[in-house]
């Protein structure tokens, strides 16, 4: 499936190794990136799929529908592959050095798909492929110090579970395969020490080793020589005893030749075979040089000596342990791992309700109460139970004293004389206590156990910062197929089978809650007849789901709600807001618009939910609703319906202000709507970086305002996203915003909508060079501006008829709209209007060869521009002026005004003027006779096209391509590029093939900054 992962070249190596802007990029763990020691942020996990999806294939070419199904899987995005870019794009600015242009970047955009080109970067995962063929060399060559210290920098690679969080069916499968390795380099760490007689240490490793299953053989066998080794004979036999035991009663299978083989060795003492030396003399009964431990299921007499004239009673209260734990190995390898010895060694796990925290803590106890001779306690403090079961630290710890000291002490009642015998009944014990469902650090500090080596694990929905735990973990969803899997060991795997999309799809309905995948399953046990989609059905309201989730007294609704009720007003009510958020994942500034507070104390309230487990935070200033989560607000939110519409309202008000803002009509061009002057945005910059925060979100925005009947809205909103959205050609998700808004026009109380987002439609058509659709659209348009007397939506609808008339070569009709609309402009003051209305004619004159003329044209657009003071109009502007001096031989200055123009086009991320500007650029370097350079910028104008560019662009770019690979004496390429250029113009609708020699725009093709064609808006 790879084929290289990057540099795989050692820290302190020669060459650019070393260099402050090394690009080095982190999959072992959460995907993270640096440039030297700078961290760079990779955007929102979906887009940090996209970038794990095509470095893991570095230097292949990873098609358009392979990046869809690796990283959306089933559920493709509505805009298809062309939603891709504006995940690669973002992802280039943030890799790319300074000044790199697309030809050079680490992403390379080639014809159908994306190329990931390492480069000068360096990859955790190369460094782990290095390693790991470094210690095979090792162990074949029989150098097992090599071998093992290779293992040791192979495993220091990982930083915890492989690409942790992202989503796809491709990071689900990379995840398992790092997992499998991880783990195999384990056993072969733990198999070196075995082999060098290095015990205790093989003991230590494979306590950590992450096991793919309870029954793992090898890891058994592994355990069974190393305890051997240490003198531990009987524990080696018990291992085997167990696995075998499991074996038969999960899988009803033997163990294998393996582990049987290694069962026999110890049986008969067979230090050959077991650890790879001939066997040394020893006395009867005498064990192996090194000290052996002793069994922790024996406690010697005198660790058993009573405590303070009381007898010692080793007790295990430990709950029975789930069948099956999924996808949990690397927290229950922080859990068990290692403590410090001589402390009292504290974890503490958070979660959502639902997400398995008990049934986690509980396997970790199991897992480690062997080694806790003086008992093994559980406390439930049913925090979130009935209020008469909820624990007091005083009743906690009565229940505790009578366990360790026995039944019928008098216990004192004071919470100080409760702690002050706890702690001496503790201090000569070793005890492992679990502590569920704590909602503070103060419920369990009295808890605490006093004993040197003991150990609590302490699990709860609220995070507990002020407790001092060495080790923390947060308890995520599983993933989709950690999932699936749960459900089929559930159902069974023939039940499972016979529906696979249906099982991954209620896998995914479930939100990778246990608690709800479980209870899906028991309604599917319980409901023999019923099948998975049947089921799948019943989930598939979201206001019914959770009514479905529900199996006698448990329910997931009812453990959020329980979780509601303790928090405290405020949080309550910045809970129930939550709810009207329209995006998956929001930063702080829509919660702070809905309940009118200042950023930094919503952002305050939102840490304090995520810290009770009901919000997540996927990176530093994120957040997002667990699926399920959401589902719940809305369903509390909706018990105060006017507070529910009020949060509505204002959040969506802080949308269309964002679009309005950030498009280069500004707030003036739009003169129906709310009142955005008050928004919290200071710039159109501030309010463009907010919207592209949103990434591939802003359509759901629009989905929303309609699902919620708010109308108005839907259409403003989808109004104003026009500008932000093509101008990072995201052509389709423009088009699709204004198609889910349209059927609101009609049903909006702001009557300019009907004609505005026709107006919108035919903008994105021009864009795309479908002009006869985008005269249509103004016709249509002009009709209904005419109905309602909208004077300025008829000047824009007149503007797209002549911008559509002139690229079809209608000229008589474009003058004549285009004129009239210049008039009207004036007449309503409108300076957007005007420019671009002056331009187009400008354009018009230009495809006539009337340059000079066209000229005067771009320069009062260009003062109309310069007094918006948009950079990207301004650029438009430059690049249709750049181009009229091009057609009459003045180089020079089609260089000044390119550069500038190219320089605006990065500053507001339009790829396409971009891409103009630069293919101007070029081709005045090729009239000034600077072949090589006119290559070069041809080229980077050709790899920062999308498939989003009109097609009449990328036509004129490989004209010009190849014009200058014939001047500069290659013929081949040249012709090739002929060749794609009449392909694109034989699949334009009506269009005609153009001639090698065209180098000016003609009839046929409009002019190259066919960006600005969209005049008419």
């Amino acid at each position: 499936m790879r084929t290289n992962t990057g540099d795989t070249r050692q820290p302190g190596a020669t060459g650019p190794e070393g260099a402050a802007d090394r690009l080095r990029l982190f999959l072992l763990g959460p995907l993270g990136a640096r440039r030297g020691e700078v961290p760079i942020d990779l955007g929102p996990v979906r887009r940090q799929a996209v970038l794990a999806a095509l470095v893991l294939r570095a230097e292949t070419l990873v098609t358009h529908q392979q990046l869809l199904d690796d990283v959306w899987g089933l559920e493709p995005p509505g805009t298809g592959r062309r939603v891709l870019p504006s995940y690669v794009y973002p992802l280039r600015k943030a890799l790319d050095a300074p000044g790199t242009g697309p030809a050079a970047s680490v992403i390379r955009g080639e014809r159908g798909g994306y190329r990931f080109v390492p480069g000068r970067a360096r990859t955790d995962v190369g460094v782990l492929a290095a390693e790991a063929a470094s210690l095979r060399g090792a162990r074949a060559a029989g150098d097992l110090a090599a071998a093992l210290a290779g293992c040791t920098r192979a495993l220091d690679q990982f930083r915890g579970e492989p690409l942790a969080g992202l989503p796809g069916p491709f990071a689900d499968a990379e995840r398992q395969r790092l997992a499998g390795q991880r783990r195999a380099l384990h056993h072969e760490r733990a198999e070196c020490l075995v082999l060098l007689g290095r015990y205790a240490e093989a003991l230590d490793t494979l306590s950590v080793a992450p096991s793919a299953q309870p029954h793992d053989e090898p890891l058994a066998a592994l355990r069974m020589r190393a305890l051997y080794g240490s003198g531990r004979q009987a524990e080696a036999l018990a291992v085997y005893r167990e696995t075998r035991d499991r074996l038969r009663g999960e899988l009803g299978v033997e163990p294998g030749d393996e582990l049987r083989r290694v069962h026999q060795g110890v049986l008969r003492r067979d230090d050959a075979t077991l650890l790879g030396r001939a066997p040394s003399p020893r006395a009867p009964g005498a064990v192996p040089a090194r000290t052996p431990s002793p069994a922790p299921s024996a406690p010697s007499p005198a660790s058993s000596a009573p405590s303070s004239g009381t007898s010692r009673i080793r007790r295990n209260e430990l709950p029975g342990d789930i069948p099956w734990l999924i996808g949990r190995e690397r927290e229950l390898a922080l859990l068990t791992a290692p403590a410090a010895p001589g402390s009292v060694s504290v974890a503490a796990v958070d979660g959502t309700a639902g997400v398995g925290k008990s049934a986690l803590l509980v396997r970790a106890a199991w897992t480690l109460h062997d080694q806790y001779p003086d008992g093994c306690l559980f406390v439930d403090l049913h925090t979130h139970g009935a209020p008469h079961e909820s624990l007091s630290p005083q009743r906690a710890l009565h229940r505790l004293l009578r366990a360790v000291n026995g039944v019928g002490d008098e216990l004192p009642d004071e919470l100080p004389e409760l702690i002050t015998a706890w702690r001496a009944a503790t201090s000569s014990r070793r005890l492992l206590l679990v502590v569920d469902d704590a909602r503070s650090a103060e419920q369990v500090r009295p808890l605490l156990p006093a004993g040197p080596g003991s150990r609590v694990l302490v699990a709860g929905r609220h995070r507990l910062p002020g407790l001092d735990a060495d080790r923390r973990l947060t308890v995520e969803p599983l993933v989709t197929g950690e999932s699936v899997t749960l459900l089929t060991r559930i159902l069974g795997e023939t039940r499972a089978g016979q529906e696979p999309r249906a099982a991954r799809e209620l896998a995914r309905r479930c939100g990778g809650l246990p608690l709800a995948l479980r209870i899906a399953g028991a309604r599917l046990q319980n409901r023999p007849s019923w099948t998975l989609a049947h089921l799948l059905g019943r989930l598939s309201d979201d206001e019914r789901r959770l009514g479905e989730l529900r199996a006698e007294d448990r329910s997931v609704e009812a453990a959020f709600r329980v979780s509601y009720d303790l928090l405290d007003t405020e949080l309550r009510r910045g809970f129930r807001a939550l709810g009207q958020t329209p995006t998956a994942e929001f930063d702080g500034l829509a919660p702070a618009v809905m309940l009118g507070r200042p950023l930094q104390d919503t952002e305050d309230l939102l840490e304090r939910l995520v810290d009770a487990s009901l919000l997540q935070q996927p990176r530093p200033g994120r957040y997002r609703l667990h699926d399920l989560v959401r589902d719940h607000t809305r369903r509390l939110a909706a018990t105060v319906p006017e507070e529910a519409a009020g949060d509505r309202a204002a959040v969506l008000h802080l949308y269309t202000a964002a679009g309005r803002i950030a498009s280069d009509w500004g707030p003036e061009g739009f003169p129906t709507g709310p009142d955005v002057s008050r928004s919290p945005f200071r710039d159109w910059r501030e309010a463009d970086a907010w919207l592209e925060g949103a990434g591939g979100q802003l359509l759901d925005v629009v989905a929303f305002a309609v699902a919620t009947g708010q109308h108005d809205h839907a259409c403003w909103i989808a109004e104003s996203l026009v500008d932000p959205l093509v101008r990072q050609g995201r052509y389709h998700e423009c088009r699709s915003a204004l198609e889910l808004a349209l059927p609101s026009a009609d049903l909006a109380d702001d009557r300019r909508m009907p004609s505005s987002l026709r107006n919108c439609l035919a903008i994105a058509d021009i864009y795309q060079a479908r002009f006869p659709q985008a005269h249509a659209w103004c016709a249509d348009a002009l009709r209904l501006a005419r109905h309602q007397g909208d004077l300025r939506e008829q000047a824009r609808a007149t503007a797209g008829m002549g911008a559509a008339e002139r690229a079809m070569g209608r000229f008589p009709a474009a003058v004549a709209h285009l004129s009239e609309v210049m008039e009207v402009a004036a007449g309503l003051d409108d300076d957007w209007l005007s420019g671009m209305s002056s331009c187009n004619l400008g354009a018009l004159h230009d495809q006539q060869g009337r340059h000079e003329e066209a000229l005067a044209y771009y320069a009062v657009s260009l003062t109309f521009a310069e007094k918006i003071g948009r950079p990207r109009m301004i650029s438009k502007t430059l690049c249709f002026t750049a181009e009229a001096h091009l057609a009459l031989g003045r180089y020079t200055e089609v260089k000044e005004l390119t550069r500038r123009a190219a320089e605006l086009a990065l500053e507001v991320g339009d790829l396409q003027l971009r891409a103009a500007s630069l293919s101007l650029l070029g081709a005045a370097e090729h009239g000034l006779g600077n072949l090589p350079p006119a290559i070069a910028l041809q080229r980077e104008a050709l790899t920062t096209l999308t498939e989003h560019t009109s097609r009449p662009l990328e036509r004129e770019v490989r004209h010009r391509l190849g014009r200058t690979y014939a001047a500069a004496g290659h013929p081949a390429e040249a012709e090739r590029q002929f060749h794609i250029a009449r392909t694109l113009a034989g699949a334009e609708e009506g269009g005609q093939g153009s001639q090698e020699s065209q180098f000016s725009p003609s009839p046929q093709i409009p002019p190259l900054s066919s960006s600005a064609e969209a005049a008419q808006a």
